[in-house]
């Protein structure tokens, strides 16, 4: 028994310790930062839609809002005394089209964003290797002196 918790203590002991690797890795923080970044861009993305762009469609519509539009199978059945006896069978178009319409949205931010960073990102690189000075090559005497003593070189090799 001894021998086996000492087997399942080094097993558990290796995975923990590829874990600890795999979690601390530059790259998955940065995962993480975008996952959370991109829940807050979300918030922002449907307030745009829900708050600015709906009401202003539905001016234009004459006061339509997407989220109401739907194609009833069955409608809802009632009794005398007006309850529902069986709820309405509908396709609720209207929120389908709401959610390609935050997608758009969201993918045409993200667009413009990665458009962005790849604007910022070729500046920065053209600054730095605006500052970094060329290497400098050797000079012409230096050449000249390499040349010269390879030709010795190879003449006395012969």
């Amino acid at each position: 028994m001894g021998k086996d918790m000492k087997a399942l203590e080094k097993k558990l002991g290796g995975t923990m310790s590829e874990f600890k690797k795999f979690i601390l890795k530059g790259n998955i923080i940065d995962m993480a930062v975008g996952v959370i970044i991109g829940g807050a861009f979300s918030k922002i993305v449907t307030s745009l839609v829900n708050d600015i762009l709906m009401p202003a469609l539905g001016a234009v519509t004459g006061g339509a809002s997407f989220n109401t539009l739907k194609w009833v199978i069955h409608p809802a059945v009632m009794d005398a005394a007006g309850n529902e006896v069986s709820a309405e069978a509908a396709i609720l178009y209207g929120s389908f089209l709401q959610n390609i319409l935050d997608f758009l949205i969201i993918g045409f931010c993200m667009f413009f964003m990665v458009k962005a960073m790849a604007v910022v990102t070729a500046r920065f690189k053209h600054e730095e290797e605006q500052k970094a000075p060329a290497p400098a090559g050797p000079t012409a005497e230096e050449l000249l002196a390499e040349i010269r003593d390879l030709l010795r070189e190879q003449s006395s090799s012969e």
